[in-house]
């Protein structure tokens, strides 16, 4: 192999990290703990991932990417197919507008960011998936997901950064 097909192969592997972190946490959010009712209230750990990337590298989470993660993670929990990847989409939706606002600030305005964009996306799930359900949908397992998810966010988001750090580089001039 030589110098620039190396290169190629390098390249291709930077630009397929934020995508291939976003489903190994999918997937990490899927393995059996020995906690009871865990799989309920496990922390959005792909959000997180989303939330992340379309920040500091929106030309590597391009839509159709998110989409296909959203599916993959409704066919993995068994959710009306099609909303999880809408919840995500309007996440990316949403923090794409906000990019220029929460990229450059300290980490708790990031954190808090990530943290208004949580709340709204499961509580949007809840909502549709009660509609969907045509049933309420018991709230606490939601609640104890939403704090969980925000509290779990600095260990993701630091993964994740040393990840953008070593295998990706810093984002593109937009």
């Amino acid at each position: 192999m030589n110098a620039a097909s190396f290169g190629l192969v390098i390249e291709l592997f930077r630009r397929v990290v934020p995508g291939l972190s976003t489903i190994l946490l999918i997937l990490l959010t899927q393995l059996p703990v020995p906690i009871p009712f865990f799989p309920n209230v496990a922390p959005a750990m792909p959000l997180m991932a989303i939330y992340y990337w379309v920040v500091f590298r929106p030309d590597l989470m391009p839509l159709i990417l998110i989409f296909a993660a959203g599916l993959f993670h409704d066919a993995l929990i068994g959710a009306p197919f099609g909303l999880t990847a809408l919840i995500y989409i309007l996440a990316h939706a949403f923090v794409l507008n906000q990019r220029r606002f929460l990229a450059g600030k300290s980490f708790w305005v990031f954190w808090a960011g990530f943290a208004i964009v949580a709340l709204v996306a499961m509580f949007s799930t809840y909502v549709m998936a009660s509609i969907l359900r045509e049933a309420i949908m018991p709230a606490d397992a939601v609640f104890m997901c939403m704090v969980l998810t925000v509290v779990t966010f600095p260990v993701v988001a630091w993964a994740l950064l040393q990840s953008q750090r070593w295998l990706v580089g810093s984002a593109q001039p937009s």
